[in-house]
């Protein structure tokens, strides 16, 4: 979940460093630090707190003046996060630095030889045992040492490695956290988790994959397998540029990608509705139509956000396609020997593309036997590599931590699914096919018109905003979005908020409802909306506020409830898009309104790669 970037060139080092750590800030800001070749020596600065704070320390102390080195922004996993537990880190003479993205499972172990071995430790971080263990094995190549140290390490790694012994070099290797190489003009290459860091000066990009090992000077790169010889690797182009990571105007990355979500949906969509037919076009799941009706169940497989999304897709392929759905979560999901063979396809869903647990489950499903498809938003991440095919969201970069208009599209691209394995097992007709068609079209303008909100919601927040607590309530397809808007208002803004099934509600919380308790109930005029009515009239009854997410024209309710947020009417099935934006939009403005900051809440990051 760190963020990792290395740079060796013609430039200055510190300057592109710098501000490759900044568009990586979402991955990890606990803490920030550089290693810079300068001088024939290695100079390490480190600071706790944003990146901010290491920019203030290399303001008043000077920066480095080298031209190779390595950065690294923080999400601690061992030790505080504090200056000394910051990265890079050293080896006992100052000769080696790493950065490292990752947990080693048995750094006691490793710590305790080192130590026997007269090796002193400043930190209590796992990462230091490999500083160590490449001073100890060090024999004139800093690659094998490399190489050699991590032959005795267990767990995963995305690594960077600079030495005053083996100048001009970054050594990077991967085992379980992405690493990319950056091509950039002659004699320049950088080292990333994430192309952010390098888009731009680069869109050209090497993925390295588990096992590899990479040596990158100004003469070039050689990618290595860990444990073999030279690999080859294809060049890719990053589709997005710089504009995309970028607020454009907004105060903050999450409200940006909150208002692009029309845009994000209509990319999802693009050349995949086929009107006529009633049907989708989805070419990269790779598996032609007598493939996809041998399948007699489906497990959807997913962490967070992406889990309530797999819900939603649940309901869908079973009301539509009438097959069996199982929604697990990834981190349960290979540690309870789950019922897996060659007739069950597993879907599995994440933004990043490289999220630890999700990938663990891609693993285990294929070594079952299972087909696996994959939803991602990230082109050339370690799921979409690894599943048999699968379905690119195409929403751009997500740079705020609580996801968004990574959720939307996910729910847009099950949809697609849904209705191409609906179609193909005869139990959607090309008229329903059609109607599916047709009100997918109307989604992205739909979710502009509720995006006019805006100013609305921000007036709501203003009411709620001292609130300790909140429910939010759903039946059918809007109980997931009612997970989903609890989880954005406790990720941003710190308040306690729980989702439920609104019948679930008098077997318990109903406890908690009074006047100070805000109830969010999502009730548009659905197949189950009478029974939500019903749940509206149990929390009024015992004095709880309500906020109601009504389908537009519904003026039934506006006696019943406090505060009314209009959508307007769509199938049932895609009903969660629309009602998830105001939710989105509720816990941004009231995050802000208790001055947290949104897009780097709290112990949080973007992208999770640890388990």
């Amino acid at each position: 979940m760190c963020g990792i970037v290395g740079y060796v060139g013609p430039r200055l080092a510190t300057p592109l460093l710098l501000e490759g750590l900044r568009r990586l800030e979402y991955r990890g800001y606990d803490s920030a630090g550089v290693s810079i070749l300068a001088n024939g020596r290695l100079d390490t600065r480190k600071a706790a707190g944003k990146i901010s704070e290491l920019e203030e320390l290399l303001r008043n102390d000077g920066e480095p003046g080298g031209t190779c080195g390595i950065a690294h922004t923080r999400w601690a996993t061992h030790g505080a996060p504090n200056t000394v537990n910051a990265h890079p880190h050293i080896d006992c003479a100052g000769e080696f630095a790493v950065v490292h993205n990752g947990i080693i499972e048995n750094s006691a172990t490793l710590r305790l030889k080192l130590e026997s071995l007269g090796h002193a430790f400043r930190t209590e971080t796992d990462t230091e045992v490999i500083a160590h263990l490449i001073e100890e094995a060090y024999d004139g190549s800093l690659e094998e040492a490399v190489r050699a140290a991590l032959k005795q390490v267990e767990g995963t790694y995305g690594l960077a490695i600079v030495s005053s012994r083996d100048q001009g070099k970054i050594v990077a290797a991967r085992r379980g956290s992405p690493l990319l190489l950056g091509i950039g003009q002659e004699g320049e290459y950088f080292v990333a988790s994430d192309a952010a860091a390098v888009v731009a000066h680069t869109r050209r990009v090497v993925y390295l994959d588990d096992g590899e090992l990479a040596v990158i000077s100004p003469e070039g790169y050689t990618i290595l397998a860990l444990r073999g010889g030279p690999v080859t690797k294809e060049i890719m182009q990053v589709s997005w540029d710089l504009d995309a990571i970028e607020k454009s105007g907004h105060p903050h990355f999450m409200l940006k990608e909150i208002f692009e979500q029309p845009e994000s949906l209509r990319n999802t969509m693009r050349g995949r509705l086929l009107e006529e037919e009633g049907t989708a076009r989805l070419g990269g799941l790779n598996l032609t139509p007598e493939q996809l009706l041998s399948f007699d169940r489906i497990i959807i497989t997913a962490c967070g956000t992406s889990w309530h999304a797999g819900l939603i897709g649940e309901y869908m392929l079973e009301e539509h396609a009438r097959i069996p759905v199982e929604v697990e979560y990834a981190s349960e999901f290979r540690y309870r020997n789950p019922v897996v063979n060659e007739k069950t396809l597993v879907i599995t869903i994440s933004q990043s593309g490289e999220t630890a647990d999700t990938l663990a489950a891609v693993r285990e499903a294929k070594r079952r036997g299972a087909t696996v498809l994959g939803i991602v938003n990230v082109v050339g991440s370690t799921i979409a590599r690894e599943a048999h095919g699968g379905v690119y969201l195409h929403a751009g970069p997500e740079v705020g931590v609580a996801s968004t208009k990574a959720f939307t599209s996910q729910v847009a691209a099950l949809t697609l699914f849904t209705l191409l394995l609906g179609r193909l097992r005869g139990h959607v007709s090309i008229l329903q096919g059609r109607e599916i068609v047709a009100a997918l079209r109307r989604l992205p303008e739909q979710a502009e018109q509720v995006l006019q909100l805006n100013d609305r919601i921000r007036e709501l927040a203003h009411t709620y905003k001292q609130n300790s607590n909140f429910l939010y309530l759903g039946r059918g397809y809007n109980f997931p979005a009612a997970l989903e808007g609890a989880l954005k208002l406790k990720e941003i803004s710190y308040i306690h908020a729980e989702g439920l099934p609104a019948a679930e509600m008098k077997h318990g919380p109903i406890a908690l409802i009074d006047e100070n308790m805000p109830v969010v109930v999502i009730a548009p005029h659905d197949g189950v909306y009478s029974k939500i009515v019903s749940n509206i009239e149990e929390v009024k009854a015992r004095g709880g506020r309500i906020i109601a997410v009504v389908t537009d024209g519904n003026g039934e309710l506006r006696d019943r409830v406090d505060h009314i947020i209009p959508v307007p009417q769509t199938l049932d099935l895609l009903a969660p898009v629309l009602v998830t934006v105001p939710l989105q939009l509720l816990a941004y403005h009231i995050a802000v309104l208790r001055g947290c900051d949104v897009d780097q809440p709290r112990n949080l990051a973007k992208s999770v790669t640890v388990e």
